[in-house]
């Protein structure tokens, strides 16, 4: 008698389910080829979105928008920040959703190229409809973020995604360490390097394009590396001509790729439709990557309009450079403590436990800003305040270890292989609506607070209403799987 093949539907998880019991599996090496380059092809967004960081809020009051009014800078700052994530919203869905059908290279690519060209159009504006035109350029063209983890998922599997995971990280906070330090450093290059930079009149006309060139170029660089030697997991993709004309062939995820065995179901299934990954274990999901996305870009947002802002307005009145000294040593910090520790703590306590802990982490780091600031108005910037800043920008590094987690309930919940695109694109474009609104939002409230018209709650409103998001994500946390496949392995280990 033949044995009857397993049932596959949009209810077959892609990562082995509780029920299916513990069980004990040889560890798979990463396959470090195509994974490095992943790694190096996704150190371009954070380079792009983080060099603007320390000098968006001179750059708004330079080019005149405010007024000169210093309550409004935060708010400008924001609109800026967010208008990125409001095009990526728009599109991101729809870019993963084609990258199961024509391949992730094209996509890619497409994506690289969008980053290099806006961010030289950054450099280049001098109004601040330039700059919000050039930052919706790069949302709309970008779709990268939703393809790239689909491709992970597709060179990994339960035994050693915990582990790629960690290095992930790698990517985001080296892009956090040098961005800030190229913006800091490379903005108004005809002020601070008058030797080199006396004469030349363009850097004058465009303080900003040598900070924005960096980033820009290394884009571009890529996008060539993208070409000739990232290999495709989807086999058989689509052209262009046959996706417009619904041809029959269909793409599915080709095994010489290092496809893990637990993604090894129905190899020629087709990427379902939308509505049928619409299912709760998805849903949920997503739902907490995007609470998790709005938690940590309100941070984000908000720090280093804080650090900026002058003392008696409730920040501590620091310089550019400075302020990108300080986000570096964060970056710095929190990739090494990715790499060695993410995945020891996930072993150790669980996916669920750190993404909890990771989230409720940041309620005293916005405790902190009050303190800080009353601190300051006192001793000035004293050692005290120094070491207080110091340690809320280390305290801030525990949140990052929720991503991974996420990420793993994200490729557990997928129905199949062939719709991990899908399934990232959606959760990604949730989360791309979050950070649309989270900057604006976070920044119009601190301008808000900080208002001496209304000054609610002593200029620490803003403080209050993050603090309350917190305790929303941290709920929707609690909806989440107790355990997955990653889980049982790590358990497994143990015994």
């Amino acid at each position: 008698m033949t044995a009857r093949p397993t049932e596959v539907d949009e209810e077959t998880p892609l990562l082995r389910s509780d029920s299916q019991g513990p069980h004990k599996r040889k560890h798979t090496p990463i396959p470090w080829s195509q994974f490095s380059i992943l790694l190096i092809l996704q150190l371009a967004e954070p380079l792009t979105s983080q060099v603007i960081y320390p000098f968006a809020p001179d750059l708004i009051r330079n080019i005149g928008i405010t007024h000169g009014d210093e309550t409004r800078v935060g708010y400008y700052v924001g609109v800026m920040q967010s208008i990125f994530f409001a095009t990526q919203a728009m599109t991101v869905l729809h870019w993963s959703r084609i990258s199961d059908h024509i391949g992730r290279k094209p996509v890619i690519m497409t994506g690289l190229l969008g980053l290099s060209v806006s961010m030289y159009c950054f450099g280049l504006s001098r109004t601040f409809w330039g700059a919000v035109i050039s930052r919706s350029l790069n949302g709309a063209l970008n779709g990268n973020i939703g393809v790239m983890k689909s491709m992970l998922a597709e060179i990994t599997d339960s035994s050693n995604i915990a582990q790629a995971y960690a290095f992930m990280p790698i990517a985001w906070s080296t892009g956090a360490t040098l961005g800030p330090i190229i913006g800091g450093s490379l903005s108004r290059p005809a002020e601070r390097f008058p030797d080199v930079f006396r004469h030349a009149e363009f850097f004058k006309t465009y303080p900003y394009f040598l900070a924005c060139s960096i980033p820009a170029t290394f884009s571009a660089i890529a996008c060539i590396i993208t070409l000739f030697f990232l290999k495709e997991t989807v086999r058989n993709p689509l052209s262009i001509r046959q996706l417009l004309r619904l041809s029959p062939p269909v793409a599915s995820v080709k095994h010489d790729a290092q496809l893990p065995k637990s993604l090894d179901i129905d190899d020629e299934s087709r990427p379902l439709p939308l509505r049928r990954l619409l299912i709760p274990r998805v849903i949920v999901a997503a739902a907490n990557y995007a609470f998790l996305a709005i938690v940590d870009i309100t941070l984000r947002a908000i720090q280093p309009v804080f650090y900026s802002t002058p003392i008696a307005l409730g920040g501590l009145g620091l310089e550019p450079q400075t302020i990108g000294l300080i986000l570096s040593l964060y970056g710095v910090t929190n990739g090494i403590m990715q790499i060695f520790l993410f995945g020891r703590i996930h072993d150790r306590f669980g996916t669920k436990r750190v993404y909890l802990a990771g989230i409720a982490s940041v309620l005293p780091v916005f405790a902190l800003f009050p303190f800080i600031n009353e601190l300051a108005r006192l001793e000035g910037l004293s050692r005290t305040v120094w070491a207080l800043i110091l340690g809320q920008a280390l305290l801030s590094i525990i949140v990052n270890f929720s991503y991974g987690c996420v990420f793993i309930f994200i490729t557990a919940s997928s129905p199949n292989k062939a719709s991990l695109g899908s399934v990232n694109g959606m959760a990604q474009m949730l989360v791309s609506i979050m950070r649309t609104i989270g900057p604006a939002t976070a920044n119009s409230l601190f301008s808000l607070s900080i208002d001496e018209q209304h000054h609610y709650m002593g200029g620490f409103f803003v403080y209050y209403a993050l603090s309350a998001l917190v305790c929303i994500a941290f709920w929707v946390g609690t909806f989440l799987p107790d355990k997955t496949m990653s889980d049982e392995d790590s358990e497994a280990d143990r015994s």
